[in-house]
Parts: C-alpha cells; structure tokens; sequence
C-alpha cells in the first residue's frame, strides 16, 4: 500500500472509531486487586481480574502470601508478577507500599523506609514505576485513623522528613511515590496535599486522587467546591485515581463505585478535563459488585468523552 493511500486508510478508520463514541485516551479501568479478591494465588486473582472484564491491576506483596510491606522479596517473584499480568493482558498500575509515614515512633518510620527501599527495587522486575503510598497519621496502632495531634506542626515535621526520605529512595530506584490526600492522615485535603508537593518539590512525588476520602464533616454539601478545587491544586500531578463511592462525609469512603453520593460525572469531567489516562482504580468493592461498578465506571467515562 502506496503512503498516500496507508494516510487515508488510517484516516478513514480513525474517523470511524471516533463516529463509534471514542474519545482519545482514556483512563485504563483496573481494580486494587488483593482488597477485591482476597483468596487464591497471584493467578488466580488475576485470572479473575481479566474474566471481569479489568484492564490493570494495582498489585500487592499480599497476593503472593507475603507482607505487603516484606523485609525480603524472593529473587523472581518481581518478573512473576509482570508475566503473570502480561499474560493475561493486563497492565501492572502500582504496587502499594503504604506505612504511617507519620508515626509517633521514628523507629517505625525508619522501619517503614527500610522496607519502601525493597519494594521500589523490586518495581522494575514487576514491570511498573508506581508506589501508591499515604502520608500517615499519629495513630500508634492504625494508618488509617485520624488523631488530634495530625494537625500539629510536629505530625507536619515528622511526616514530610519521612516523604523527603523516600522521595530520596524513589530517585534512587527511578520509581515514582503517590500519596494519596485522605481524611484520617496528616495530609487531609487537596491544600495540604499541594503544600507538600511544593515543600518537597520533585519529580518522584506525585498524587493518589480518591475524591471519597477529601470531605471533612459538614463539606458534603459543598462537593462541586471542593471536587473542583482539588483538580485545580493538585490536578496536573495526578497519576493513579480511585473510583469508590460514599454516603456521607467524614471518614466514609467505603462504598462501592456509583452506591454513593459522589458526583461521578463531575469527577470523571475532572479527570478528562487533565487529559488523564492513567489507571482508574475500583477500590471497595467484592468480586461480587466488580460487573455493576465496572459497567458504572464505564457509561461515565463514555458520557464524558
């Protein structure tokens, strides 16, 4: 086929697909896949992935019977994962790498970075360059509950040397950290979430968008405000969102995609409006809800195109 002609074919046909409802990229829908699919091998659960009709998965040391956070990560368990999803045609999102980056004890922390450096160093094998990580919480005993010292000056200090610290790592490695801005940590909202990216002020630092977890008590009524806020501060950094749902504010983010009160055609025109077309991650939800939230995500995405 002559060039003149392969131009016009191609033209042709990508009129055709644009006639057909698409839009240009678009966000890959995946799902965190050891808080769905709890049981079987790394496998198993991705065999499940791929039957519900997932393209990406956010992965976890916990679905191959490790600690999600290992002191050691057996030589070729990295390249299992990445064949094992590239198998299967699935993307590998992230993997997690969460501790309580602001921990009362610093041992903890040290512990805690300790444990990121494994895990950044076994990324390239897995076949991805993204940690989602959180920015912690005072609590002694849970990383995802709120404290009345996170607001101190202290909280602040302690959490962003421990991000400086792993931002460091992250440089090292060549891998890049998402910190989500959630309710319960000392990062609670799209402003803190910008005060840290423009303290730390590198590359490797970039945002874990979950809309749920950003409504304080009493901001529900102002969801527009706050939804379109945050995109304006920290829209541009974000490189992995999760689609869950709630139904009232506070620390509520625990409802399946579309079973809440979440403004989704707002959060996804968000989203398109970044020109974002990175992993869109289902997070909440048992196996048995995956078909419904997937069919939700999916007519959002299609109105919004």
């Amino acid at each position: 086929m002559g060039a003149v002609r392969r131009r016009a074919f191609l033209a042709m046909a990508g009129s055709a697909v644009v006639g057909a409802g698409a839009a240009g990229p678009r966000p890959r829908i995946g799902i965190l896949l050891a808080t769905t699919y709890r049981t079987g091998t790394l496998e198993q659960r991705l065999d499940e992935a791929k039957a519900q009709g997932l393209e990406c998965a956010q992965m976890s040391m916990a679905c191959a019977g490790l600690a999600e956070m290992p002191d050691v990560i057996p030589a070729g368990l990295p390249e299992r994962f990445r064949t094992a999803a590239a198998e299967r045609g699935l993307g590998v999102a992230s993997v997690q790498g969460t501790f309580n980056m602001c921990h009362p004890d610093p041992e903890q922390r040290k512990e805690g970075l300790r444990r990121l450096r494994v895990l950044a160093e076994a990324c390239p094998g897995m076949g991805t360059s993204l940690i989602h990580i959180c920015t912690g919480t005072r609590d002694p005993n849970s990383m995802w509950r709120k404290h009345a010292d996170n607001g101190t000056a202290e909280a602040w200090k302690d959490m962003s040397a421990c991000v400086r610290a792993a931002v460091e790592m992250a440089r090292e490695a060549k891998v890049v950290l998402a910190f989500e801005p959630e309710m319960s940590n000392v990062v609670d909202s799209a402003k803190k979430a910008r005060r840290l990216m423009d303290e730390i002020g590198s590359a490797q630092l970039k945002v874990t968008i979950d809309p749920a977890n950003l409504f304080h008590t009493g901001e529900l009524p102002r969801m527009t405000e706050i939804l379109t806020e945050a995109f304006e501060l920290v829209g541009k950094d974000v490189v992995l969102a999760h689609a869950k749902d709630l139904d009232r504010d506070g620390e509520a983010g625990h409802k399946a995609a579309g079973e809440g009160v979440l403004d989704y055609d707002l959060y996804v025109r968000l989203l398109r409006k970044q020109n974002y077309d990175g992993p869109l991650l289902l997070h909440g939800l048992s196996r048995a809800q995956v078909p419904g939230c997937l069919a939700f995500v999916r007519k959002k995405l299609e109105l919004a195109g």
